[in-house]
């Protein structure tokens, strides 16, 4: 359709389209890779279709950051020898309140959610390893940096306190905030028009924190539109 319409253009045009397929936006970041690979190289813009239930010419998409902790600690009988025991599920419990009251002083725009993935074997036996994977959000790359130093002292502090050693790793990229382009929006939004689309004025959807992509990192390298 979009060659269609571009042969029909008096006089033509040399255009170059190209529809690149981009794996992995829920995890992994297909399109930092394939940022970092040159495959954005010398596109003049770029537009990315994403489905959802109302159509919108930009998304508040934020910046997203990653992180599985892991506490180690040791293993003893919970009721026999409990004092020999290093309790990595104690840590993990920590570390989940720490966060929890950190809330209380966070900023409107910063979320922070997660979960325990393993939290021991038995309920008679010391738990000696603990895992838990938090994501962490802003409305910025430069906020999220802020969010995450202070997210990450909850965790160490959650070690220190119980004499476990923790490991903090993230397994992706982390996703920038959508950079917004109010020219492409435009545009987009006046040709959708003309074509009979009807564009969302909820101030929740077109105001509020939405998800995070990957494309927020290609829209502060090539002029975009999600």
């Amino acid at each position: 359709g979009l060659r269609g319409a571009l042969e029909s253009l008096q006089p033509s045009r040399a255009v170059k389209v190209t529809v690149l397929g981009t794996p992995a936006e829920e995890e992994g970041g297909g399109k930092i890779d394939l940022l970092q690979a040159g495959a954005f190289q010398g596109m003049d813009a770029v537009f990315m279709a994403h489905p959802g239930q109302e159509d919108a010419a930009y998304l508040p998409d934020v910046a997203v950051h990653d992180v599985t902790v892991k506490y180690y600690g040791k293993s003893s009988h919970a009721a026999a020898y409990p004092w020999e025991g290093v309790n990595a599920l104690d840590a993990a419990i920590l570390a989940y309140n720490n966060v929890s009251v950190l809330r209380q002083q966070m900023k409107p725009t910063w979320r922070v959610h997660g979960i325990i993935k393993n939290g021991g074997i038995k309920p008679n036996i010391i738990p000696s390893y603990t895992e838990l994977e938090f994501y962490l959000r802003a409305s910025s790359r430069k906020d999220l940096l802020v969010l995450q130093e202070k997210v990450y002292a909850c965790f160490k502090s959650a070690a220190d306190a119980t004499g476990c050693k923790v490991e903090l790793s993230s397994v992706g990229h982390d996703y920038d905030n959508v950079l917004p382009n109010k020219t492409l929006a435009r545009v987009y939004q006046e040709n959708g028009n003309k074509l009979g689309m009807q564009f969302t004025t909820n101030n929740m959807v077109l105001n509020s924190l939405s998800g995070s992509t990957d494309f927020g990192n290609v829209s502060f390298t090539v002029p975009g539109i999600l």
